[in-house]
């Protein structure tokens, strides 16, 4: 099974991201789970989303403790006292968007400027399928085909095909840095 932790904040996609992941790993025959941790805090407030991602019937319903993968959609929230990116991301990924380079020491750490591409080909910095993008990139369960589908389904036509754009745009570049 595979768990993925998502960190963002309030109002930048991280939930949509977590959902459009799971419902593209059903359309391939996957077991899912995706749901989101938040309090009461408004927009802004650090959000964390969950995926998990089987072969088989998923029993658990919990957080996700200790992730394969993490998915960092805006790079302030690494300096958050609340949130700690890393915690039980043991030898996992991490993608983070930033523009800066960074390691976390005993993980892969992939990044990329999601913010720009997504101001690029949104028009806003809303990075939630530009990271599912470069996610793709290094995640081979879930086709690309599929969650274009999915974006296509649950957007109208004209903002789908700029999440389609920016979800290709962020897959070839982190495409060029996975070996």
């Amino acid at each position: 099974m595979d768990e993925i932790r998502l960190h963002g904040r309030g109002g930048q996609g991280a939930v949509t991201a977590a959902e459009i992941l799971a419902i593209a790993s059903l359309k391939e025959g996957k077991f899912c789970q995706a749901f989101p941790f938040f309090g009461p805090e408004k927009r802004g407030a650090p959000v964390t989303s969950y995926v998990r991602i089987s072969d088989s019937e998923i029993k658990t319903r919990t957080q996700i403790y200790n992730p394969n993968y993490v998915m960092v959609l805006d790079p302030t929230v690494i300096n958050d006292p609340t949130v700690d990116v890393v915690q039980g991301l043991d030898d996992g990924t991490i993608i983070v968007n930033t523009k800066e380079p960074i390691e976390f020491e005993g993980q892969n750490t992939y990044t990329i400027d999601a913010t720009k591409l997504a101001i690029e080909t949104l028009g806003v910095p809303i990075t939630n399928t530009v990271m599912i993008g470069a996610f793709l990139a290094i995640y081979d369960n879930i086709s690309l085909d599929s969650v274009i589908s999915i974006i296509s389904e649950r957007f109208p036509k004209k903002l789908a095909d700029k999440n389609i754009l920016a979800v290709k745009r962020a897959y070839d570049e982190m495409k060029k840095v996975v070996v």
